[in-house]
């Protein structure tokens, strides 16, 4: 396969970074799937330069979202009248793994914040409860950075493995696309399992 031409290259990254980023603010952009396609097409094409582009670009555009995110979580903490990004990171922190962030941050405390984005919808509870535990701006980032390239690397590899097992682009990209929403959508399918059977 041809490498990707310089100006296809010069849109896509900029692209990814948006998208990863915008994903880490308002977390309905999947962008586990993005990074993964991103990574089956690199690969197909050959070019490892490009795959490690991705991974930077991904880790860049994760940590800065989720720093962005927290910093405005911040703030409504300290606003009387809250904030709307305060409380879409509520909405979308179930009761439960809220407990369980509080649980294990009062435990391992960064350890927790560098796991909670490798963790499917785990990111949301443990930020939450590093907000209502007061962890200053500087230690949340510091638990983040390894956890935004972990979380690339991942995904990267999710892509890499699904460009392997296929010859053509567009099988690797709908497998690593289908494995990357299965995963995001486990949990949240495994509590209506749990509470239909203690229902």
């Amino acid at each position: 396969m041809m490498p990707a031409a310089p100006d296809q290259q010069a849109f896509g990254y900029p692209s990814l970074f948006l998208l990863v980023l915008i994903g880490a603010l308002v977390p309905v952009v999947p962008t586990g799937a993005l990074v993964s396609t991103a990574a089956v097409v690199a690969f197909h094409r050959g070019a490892p330069l490009a795959l490690l582009l991705i991974f930077l670009v991904s880790a860049l555009g994760a940590f800065l979202g989720d720093v962005t995110l927290y910093w405005l979580g911040r703030r409504g903490m300290r606003s009387r009248n809250g904030s709307r990004w305060l409380e879409a990171i509520r909405t979308r922190a179930p009761e439960e793994r809220l407990e369980q962030a509080q649980e294990k941050l009062d435990e391992h405390e960064v350890a927790v914040l560098t796991l909670s984005r490798l963790v499917p919808a785990g990111r949301l509870p443990v930020m939450l409860a590093c907000l209502m535990a007061k962890m200053p701006m500087r230690t949340f980032a510091r638990g983040d950075l390894p956890a935004c390239l972990a979380w690339a690397l991942t995904y990267q590899l999710i892509g890499i493995l699904g460009g392997s097992l296929f010859p053509e682009p567009w099988e690797g990209v709908l497998a690593a696309v289908l494995l990357t929403v299965a995963i995001s959508a486990a949990p949240t399918l495994w509590r209506r399992v749990r509470r239909a059977a203690t229902g």
